[in-house]
């Protein structure tokens, strides 16, 4: 019988079989578990039939965590954990509360103290430094740059200042249909030299990380449109 706990279950990055990005084991358990905190019900349920083709979904109970769940609804969702079972957190990709409101659930678990187990899986933050060649041992993820024009150069400034003097990668991400004019904003504002990473498509079949530096990619005419996208900024 599993365990009462807060389990934080990665899905896939991209598209293809589940067996090839998570454990056999992740498969499993997710069978077991009857209550689900997650960031989308539809792809949820999507992903839980991937998982398992005979699990029963209308015998599970879901409860939606994204940006607009307001604050005070968080803590009940713990309410099945409080009676003894398993509740399990989904997010729409990767891993759950990593740069994902999974994280205001777990907070109020372990404030509780209640168990939380987060399982093996696929983090494209990590696996796109992994790629990077870039340092390793001092990174910051920065989330979403700012979409107003001077404030993402102020951004960028920010960033380059932490590349240099606190020998830090920088990772950042954007949403896929403004991968293209992110990537045209760093190309005219960064040096020449710095390095950028573009990880794209991580782990699905059209999977590529790359590093060149910014006088590089320029003359390479990259498109990005769409495709879910890392960006990695070292010296």
């Amino acid at each position: 019988m599993i365990e009462p706990a807060l389990y934080l279950i990665p899905v896939q990055l991209s598209e293809g079989d589940l067996a090839q990005v998570l454990p056999q084991a992740n498969l499993a358990l997710v069978s077991e578990i009857r209550h689900f905190v997650v960031e989308n019900v539809r792809s949820a349920r999507r992903f839980l039939k991937k998982c398992n083709r005979d699990i029963d979904i209308d015998s599970l109970t879901f409860s939606e965590l994204n940006g607009h769940t307001p604050p005070e609804d968080v803590a009940a969702m713990l309410s099945p954990l409080e009676q003894g079972e398993a509740v399990g957190v989904i997010s729409e990709a990767g891993c759950p509360a990593i740069a994902d409101p999974g994280a205001d659930l777990v907070a109020i678990a372990q404030q509780r103290g209640m168990r939380v187990k987060p399982l093996v899986g696929p983090s494209s933050i990590l696996m796109s430094l992994m790629g990077s060649g870039f340092n390793g041992q001092s990174f910051a993820f920065v989330g979403y740059l700012p979409i107003d024009a001077s404030q993402r150069v102020r951004k960028l400034r920010e960033m380059e200042h932490r590349i240099m003097h606190d020998d830090q990668t920088q990772i950042f991400i954007e949403t896929p249909y403004r991968n293209n004019s992110l990537l045209a904003d760093l190309l005219k504002h960064l040096p020449q030299a710095m390095r950028l990473c573009i990880a794209s498509d991580i782990t699905g079949a059209g999977e590529s990380i790359v590093t060149h530096t910014i006088k590089q990619w320029s003359s390479l005419h990259v498109t990005l449109a769409k495709v879910p996208t890392i960006f990695l900024l070292y010296k």
